[in-house]
């Protein structure tokens, strides 16, 4: 490629991400087929909510909490329904969780994090409600919604103000699909803080175990960001699964995008529940 067209494919990109950052993004829906609706945080005007899909079986059920993506700007809250329909029907109470984002509400990643906070806290404690055991909490994300999931497990801090923080916001393990690790290159959404908000740069001892599961050919989180997080957790004594997909990009795991991928990565986080006694033996072997 020529300087000149280098550089004019470079302007294209920033002026598309300019873009979709003033842009609004479209409302959620307030329901979901199958899924019971619940208001868990009220931030002004805003409430978010939860879309949680019983599980099969007997209580108490291990929990999964979903977070979109969008790149902290929109998102649809629906994304991971196709996931959480699976792993409710296999014994898993799946809940899908709505968080402010800047299309919508005007707000930073900083809010998005604390919202995660917020949900998997009041899963917790409302485990009792919803029929969870509270110390089987996962919190699952693709994209910037595995940044806020596994955020949520390294950092201690990013809480609402305000917020009883009695009840722990720490899920008990990680289910991260492509998710963005590094947000030292964040730019204008994380500010001058993009480090601040980066797992990778605040790897320590004593996270859950994790599952990635990540597109080799992913451009807009590199696959190299992720290999380091895990063998920098895994340095530490933490477990971290990381699982590599040729020739997959960035999203590959959503159904419509290749349901080969859909149904192995799906599959592949089945697994990693099973083992860890989240989700009863044996682990699936087609979707439910």
């Amino acid at each position: 490629m020529s300087i000149s067209r280098a550089s004019s494919y470079l302007v294209a990109i920033a002026v598309f991400l300019v873009s979709i950052s003033q842009a609004s993004a479209a409302p959620q829906a307030g329901a979901i087929d199958g899924a019971k609706a619940i208001v868990y945080k009220t931030a002004g005007p805003v409430e978010l909510r939860l879309h949680v899909f019983k599980a099969r079986g007997s209580a108490p059920h291990a929990a999964i909490v979903f977070f979109f993506g969008g790149a902290w700007m929109q998102g649809d809250v629906a994304q991971f329904a196709p996931q959480a329909k699976h792993l409710a029907k296999r014994g898993m109470v799946a809940i899908l969780a709505d968080y402010r984002v800047r299309g919508r509400h005007g707000t930073t990643p900083f809010e998005a994090m604390a919202d995660a906070r917020s949900a998997i806290r009041w899963v917790r404690s409302h485990a009792a409600q919803l029929g969870v055991d509270p110390n089987r909490v996962v919190a699952a994300g693709g994209s910037s919604g595995g940044h806020l999931a596994v955020s949520a497990a390294v950092f201690d801090t990013f809480d609402e103000p305000g917020e009883d923080t009695t009840t722990s916001a720490k899920p008990n393990a990680l289910v991260l699909f492509n998710p963005a690790v590094d947000t030292s290159r964040g730019g204008q959404l994380f500010g001058d803080r993009g480090r601040d908000a980066s797992p990778l740069h605040h790897v320590r001892a004593g996270l859950p175990p994790t599952l990635i599961l990540h597109g080799k050919a992913d451009t807009t989180v590199p696959y190299a960001d992720v290999e380091r997080y895990c063998a920098e957790a895994g340095a530490l004594g933490n477990q971290c699964r990381l699982v590599g997909y040729d020739g997959a990009t960035h999203g590959f795991f959503n159904q419509g995008r290749g349901e080969k991928w859909f149904r192995e990565t799906l599959l592949e986080a089945d697994r990693f529940l099973t083992t860890l006694g989240y989700l009863p033996q044996p682990a699936a072997t087609k979707i439910q």
